[in-house]
């Protein structure tokens, strides 16, 4: 009987350390595709929130990133709101083996939604708001951890192992959360 290879051991060896260091974790698809229950960063606008992050580990994985995506909706300038994509060069670019599954965890999406970076935008609408109107990006940010962040929402969700997500409860979306903070007019001027 053959060992395991050496990126197979790495993958369980960093998803046996999120289940240690108390992360709820729902495998979906096999051991590399996963999501991760995420709590929103203490003393950031995010703080209370709950989100479920869908984590894919590639076949090359610790040398190739892993894909990680946001599941349920947040606004946040590197973030899209939709698809849950996040724009973070440590895991796009700037990725390493010596990172693993806690540094996304326990420090990258921490500082992510600490420390927003608006002028690479994902979502321009939280961007604009971010640089422009910072109260009412505050205010945003709280409306969607009330609305789509909070543990009776998460406790609704459920992740089938396609990775859809589903209610067991009706979501009455408002389609005004959908709408830009700014008129046309406003938005000319800006830049981000």
């Amino acid at each position: 009987m053959s060992s395991p290879s050496p990126g197979k051991k790495r993958m369980d060896t960093d998803f046996v350390k999120l289940i240690e260091n108390n992360y709820e974790v729902q495998i979906l698809g096999g051991i590399h595709e996963f999501v991760v229950k995420f709590e929103g960063p203490k003393d950031s606008h995010y703080e209370n929130g709950i989100w479920k992050v869908r984590v894919d580990l590639p076949d090359k994985y610790p040398f190739k990133s892993p894909s990680i995506g946001f599941m349920n909706r947040i606004f946040h300038p590197n973030i899209d709101e939709m698809s849950g994509t996040v724009c973070l060069d440590v895991i796009n670019q700037a990725w390493t083996a010596l990172y693993d599954l806690r540094n996304i965890f326990d420090t990258f999406l921490p500082q992510l939604l600490a420390y927003p970076n608006p002028v690479d935008p994902l979502n321009g609408d939280a961007a604009a708001l971010y640089l422009h109107k910072p109260q009412q990006y505050k205010d945003k940010v709280r409306e969607y951890v009330e609305k789509y962040a909070s543990p009776e929402y998460v406790d609704r969700m459920e992740v089938t192992s396609g990775g859809q997500v589903s209610h067991q409860a009706e979501d009455n979306d408002d389609e005004s959360s959908m709408s830009s903070d700014y008129s046309e007019d406003e938005c000319n001027g800006m830049e981000l």
